[in-house]
């Protein structure tokens, strides 16, 4: 008996369907691109259900004559491409030949289309890509279709459909990123009856990306450029003063065609080196126009990724705008001002300043009242302490239970810590002062140990919050944080509103691109509410991790933004609880592996200064 049987073509199209088709997004994706290569100025987008039941796409195109309506829905069958020789220089978005073949194959879709200049138009229906109708209509010139009941007859992709929030969040990001790609083409996104967003189509840059992301993204963009003969490379970076958690809000454009690339992206992390703090990202809305003979677009199913003949130009030319335009902004001078706490930047721009200088201006910001849980009275205490320091300089309001298990006296040049739930003998020790205002020194037997204060902080906090018994000690907002985010962002908070409520948060859908954070957790500065949101959002996305697992790296997020900053100077009571701690035994590694503290032994020191 034959073992090797050729397909039903039916059985056979659904599976060329799948590599197209894989969620509503993919269908939205198509029809954009099909609409803005016959021409189109203008293109509306309409969903309801997330897709799963309508779309809508109607532009005013070049329209299809009436003779190549039902071709158009054959495999392989495409206008854009005519001979072998023509995938050496791709110059439209579409030339495959599958996308309505495999749209149809898999939906009931129906399409009125009407060429310019031409007395009627024509109606063609289809169901699992078979045509069912076929008549004359009076339309508009362009090109309408309408896809229903997406998957009706492959239940098995059905089951892996999302919500229809997840879905209509997929197909925002798909529509926002065609829109950004052509800022020359107006398209309207309406979901469930609802305008969501416009792009007006004025072929200004600056327009496009106001519109589509709102004043607050905007204004913390500058203009970047760069040429050679045979790339150019324009748009907009991020000043360094507006980082971001992650990546989201980096998008690039070869020829007019949105893409993803490692390449392009470390080219514009790499100008950001040594600038952004660590776990922060540049933004960037980049243009690239080169040759299409130097460009090969044929390497992806859904046309997503490219490959360059030479990666190393388009990576310079990235790099170098990105650069050029770091340097010549103006945006990122950092000062104490409250006026603009949520970037702890001046309004009077940025001033240029080397790597260093820059990560100690961005650590410190002297105008934030300390939130730790640590500072246990308002008095202001000296943050350095020598040899003519004695307890007697500090007001310790009596004896003070500042944690469970620890009892703070007065000693002279010492403060002794116990720890009975660990049963370790009493820690005598004293703090010498703090190096950098970042690491503790202190003496404790015959050694002086050297202790990161933010690490070690950073550790008490995620034990706090991995604990079973912990409960977070919100604050109800004033006023609102208003957080703008990506669509897919903006639904996985949404979506997991319950467990931002157990860690003192309350946020609430703000529009569809931004959440109103109404209540946030005490340990949490203002000024990080959204960055720790963007944490958050990175690790729920990754679907694949074990929950615990991805409830730990929020835990980390958290407890990385409440604890004490490195650069930020602390009071002695700090720098003498956080080091009890350590002493004690219960601290001692951050909660991303690293050492919070290490020693040198005297006799360590003596054989430095040659003394044995």
């Amino acid at each position: 008996m034959k073992k090797i049987l050729e397909l039903e073509q039916h059985v056979a199209n659904l599976i060329a369907a799948g590599e197209v088709v894989e969620r509503p997004a993919s269908v939205v994706k198509e029809l954009i691109e099909n609409s803005i290569d016959a021409g189109a100025k203008v293109i509306t987008v309409e969903i309801t259900a997330g897709g799963m039941t309508y779309i809508r796409v109607t532009d005013n195109g070049s329209g299809i004559a009436p003779d190549d309506a039902e071709t158009a829905f054959l495999r392989h069958a495409t206008s854009k491409l005519q001979s072998a020789e023509g995938l050496g220089a791709i110059a439209t978005l579409g030339f495959r030949g599958e996308a309505l073949a495999a749209i149809a194959a898999v939906s009931r879709i129906e399409m009125l289309t009407r060429v310019q200049g031409a007395p009627e138009g024509i109606s063609l229906s289809l169901e699992a890509g078979n045509v069912i109708n076929r008549s004359p209509v009076g339309c508009p010139e362009g090109t309408t279709i309408i896809v229903r009941d997406l998957f009706y007859n492959t239940p098995a992709r059905q089951k892996f459909v999302k919500t229809d929030r997840a879905e209509s969040s997929a197909i925002s990001t798909v529509v926002l990123r065609c829109a950004l790609s052509r800022p020359d083409v107006s398209l309207r996104f309406i979901k469930d009856g609802k305008t969501e967003y416009h792009s007006p189509g004025d072929s200004r840059m600056d327009s496009c990306i106001y519109s589509l992301f709102g004043r607050e993204f905007a204004k913390g963009l500058v203009p970047a450029e760069s040429s050679t003969e045979y790339i150019s490379v324009s748009g907009f970076v991020s000043a360094p003063a507006y980082p971001r958690g992650n990546r989201s809000y980096q998008f690039f454009f070869v020829n007019g065609r949105a893409i993803q690339s490692r390449t392009l992206q470390a080219a514009l992390e790499q100008a950001y080196a040594n600038i952004l703090p660590s776990a922060r990202f540049p933004s960037c809305v980049f243009y690239v126009n080169t040759d299409l003979s130097l460009v090969d677009v044929n390497v992806h199913p859904a046309k997503t990724e490219v490959k360059f003949l030479s990666d190393k130009q388009v990576f310079d030319e990235i790099y170098f705008a990105a650069l050029n335009a770091i340097k010549d902004s103006d945006l990122s001078s950092f000062n104490n001002s409250k006026s603009d706490a949520s970037h702890g930047i001046s309004k009077i721009g940025f001033k240029s300043m080397d790597a260093d200088a820059f990560r100690i201006a961005y650590a410190s910001d002297s105008s934030r009242e300390s939130r730790s849980p640590l500072s246990v009275c308002d008095d202001s205490l000296p943050t350095q302490v020598g040899s003519g320091f004695t307890a007697d300089n500090l007001d310790f309001c009596g004896a003070l239970s500042v944690f469970p298990g620890y009892n703070v006296q007065k000693d002279d040049f010492y403060v002794q810590t116990l720890n009975s739930d660990l049963q370790r003998p009493a820690a005598v020790f004293r703090v010498i002062g703090e190096a950098l205002n970042t690491y503790i020194i202190l003496e404790y037997e015959d050694s002086v140990w050297m202790i990161d204060k933010h690490a070690a902080h950073e550790r008490i906090h995620f034990n706090a919050l991995q604990s079973a018994d912990y409960e977070p000690m919100p604050q109800t907002l004033i006023a609102p944080i208003i957080c703008r985010h990506d669509h897919e962002d903006i639904s996985i908070l949404i979506e997991n509103a319950t467990l931002l409520e157990d860690l003192g948060f309350f946020v609430e859908s703000f529009g569809e691109n931004a959440v109103a954070v109404r209540q946030i957790p005490t340990e949490i500065d203002l000024s990080d509410v959204e960055s720790v949101l963007s944490d958050i959002c990175a690790n729920l996305r990754q679907g694949s991790a074990p929950y615990a697992e991805r409830l730990d790296e929020i835990y980390r997020a958290i407890a990385c933004k409440a604890s004490i900053k490195a650069g930020k100077s602390s009071n002695i009571r700090e720098l003498e609880e956080l080091a009890a701690r350590v002493i004690s035994g219960e601290v001692a590694v951050c909660p991303h592996g690293r050492p919070v503290a290490f020693e040198i032994t005297k006799a360590t020191l003596d054989k430095g200064f040659k003394r044995i």
